[in-house]
């Protein structure tokens, strides 16, 4: 991959993350349209996801992802009328869905690069940051294998694929760290193997291993577990939705950076 390309990536995917943030915390906030200083900061926001639209677009307006921002300025009625009294938190989630969009196009070029490359080149090494050697090979091929039942619309198998990647790096990382080390953060007690993935999460981010990028992951993923019958098989006992899938794809590439930050 082209090193400016590389930096490109590197750069915009954490900003988009943050923007992403952001959006989600105004909309959980702005629960008045007359407050003045939630209305203010929604602006502010705005104008910067514009600003990051536009320069991924290349100032373009033809680009795809510049009429996806316009558009989602747009809000129409059941008839497909304009409504000029759009509620304001609704044009926030509008504006989330198109950085998100963003941030899956960027990932999947992150994605690409070694495809492009000699078929002599090696292979990509995105888990280096893995303490156990026999577990890189192990989430590199799911970590493929999600990406590609995703691409084929699979939902609900690149979910489930993608949440054991993140469970399976966070305990990587986890234990690595030591019980010992990690106590101050809340471990509930000293077997990791015992732990849930919820209580995985919150002690590697309480232990400073991971950001706050998991808040983003919706309620399916955090009860991935649970779409596993008693058999290990994994029987889907809800419908994935495309976007739920994205999400939790988008939060591994976020925690892939976190543990591995020279990435």
């Amino acid at each position: 991959m082209d090193e400016s390309l590389r930096t490109q990536i590197d750069t915009y995917l954490p900003h988009l993350d943050r923007l992403i943030q952001r959006g989600h915390q105004l909309s959980s906030t702005l629960t008045d349209s007359s407050d003045r200083s939630a209305i203010a900061a929604t602006r502010v926001w705005q104008q910067d996801c514009g600003v990051t639209v536009n320069q991924l677009s290349g100032g373009s307006k033809a680009h795809w992802l510049a009429r996806s921002f316009s558009e989602a300025f747009l809000m129409r009625s059941a008839t497909g009328g304009v409504i000029e009294a759009a509620d304001p938190r609704e044009i926030i989630n509008r504006l989330v869905a198109v950085l998100e969009q963003a941030v899956m196009s960027l990932s999947r070029l992150d994605e690409g690069g070694a495809v492009s490359e000699s078929a002599q080149a090696p292979p990509p090494r995105r888990f280096q940051f893995v303490h156990n050697p026999e577990l890189r090979p192990v989430v590199e091929q799911a970590y493929s294998d999600s990406r590609l039942t995703f691409e084929q619309g699979h939902y609900g198998e690149s979910l489930l694929t993608s949440c054991g990647v993140l469970e399976a790096i966070v305990t990587d990382a986890l234990e690595h760290s030591g019980i010992a080390a990690l106590a101050s953060a809340g471990a509930p007690t000293e077997n990791i193997a015992d732990w849930s993935f919820e209580e995985r999460l919150g002690v590697a981010e309480r232990a400073g291993l991971i950001h706050s990028g998991c808040a983003r992951l919706p309620p399916v993923a955090r009860g991935y577990r649970d779409l596993t019958d008693a058999d290990g098989e994994r029987g889907l006992k809800v419908t994935v939705s495309e976007r739920d899938a994205r999400l939790v794809r988008q939060v591994l590439h976020v925690v892939m950076r976190d543990l591995d930050p020279g990435r």
